[in-house]
């Protein structure tokens, strides 16, 4: 997929938009860029209309600050909707990914048709989150590679050895980016609002894909809150860790094509 890119504020931000039908935007995790997304665009871009984005600082959009909220980034993603002239749309948005579609869910709710979330939570970090976000920048400013290393392995399922291809994958696109891009985006996470009173009167579908061997997001909290919103549904995947685009690739596909169809 050919990557164009518009100005926001001052600075470029790159996406893709492939296909037609219904709009299926798909927002990327902390340290990922949209190519995660390719298999998905391919698959889902058969029927439907696929828009990815580049993140603040990550792939080949820009750094806009040294603190990238969630609402900044929702807001960079709502600059490509308006260029592309896009009203309604599903959000798909894998772990930080999630957070931003959260934010922009909360100031666009007529324009949202569905939200999966995929790997990710509505609620804001807790205290000892916070002070783990703040360990992992002191790191990064000391050396960003060393983080990285360390970090991307425990995304996926650890007790399943053959995911070496899949943490290289992601490793190399992490590496990539710039200390300010993961910094910021560390920064913005960390200030997150909590958002589960989205979930309670979301007038939209609400889907949540989770992996039972997440390390990042304990399964049975996720389950909770799906249960929140009287649209809401969720998939849990046995042997998948934080990554089941990569952990479970066709078949987490084949739940975002069920749910779009569907709605």
């Amino acid at each position: 997929m050919k990557e164009q890119s518009i100005k926001f504020k001052s600075i470029n931000v790159s996406f893709t938009d492939h296909g037609k039908g219904k709009a299926v935007v798909l927002l990327h995790g902390f340290l990922e860029n949209q190519s995660i997304w390719k298999y998905f665009s391919e698959q889902l871009s058969k029927t439907q209309r696929v828009i990815t984005v580049d993140l603040l600082g990550h792939g080949n959009t820009d750094c806009l600050s040294y603190v990238h909220t969630m609402e900044e980034m929702a807001e960079a993603v709502q600059a490509v909707l308006n260029h592309l002239k896009i009203r309604k749309y599903f959000l798909v948005g894998h772990s930080l990914g999630g957070y931003v579609s959260l934010a922009l869910a909360e100031v666009q709710p007529d324009h949202v048709k569905g939200l999966v979330l995929f790997h990710s939570t509505a609620k804001a970090d807790t205290k000892s989150k916070k002070a783990d976000r703040n360990r992992a920048i002191k790191v990064v400013k000391r050396n960003a590679t060393i983080f990285i290393k360390e970090a991307i392995p425990n995304l996926f399922n650890t007790e399943y050895k053959p995911y070496k291809r899949g943490i290289n994958t992601i490793s190399k696109q992490a590496l990539k980016m710039s200390k300010q891009g993961v910094i910021a985006a560390l920064e913005g996470m960390k200030v997150r609002l909590d958002r589960e009173i989205i979930l309670k009167f979301a007038p939209y579908p609400v889907l949540y894909i989770i992996g039972k061997r997440d390390n990042i997001l304990p399964y049975e909290n996720l389950i909770e809150q799906a249960k929140l919103t009287k649209n809401g549904e969720f998939i849990l995947l046995d042997k998948v860790g934080h990554m089941g685009f990569l952990e479970a690739k066709e078949e987490t596909c084949k739940v975002i094509k069920w749910f779009v169809a569907k709605h």
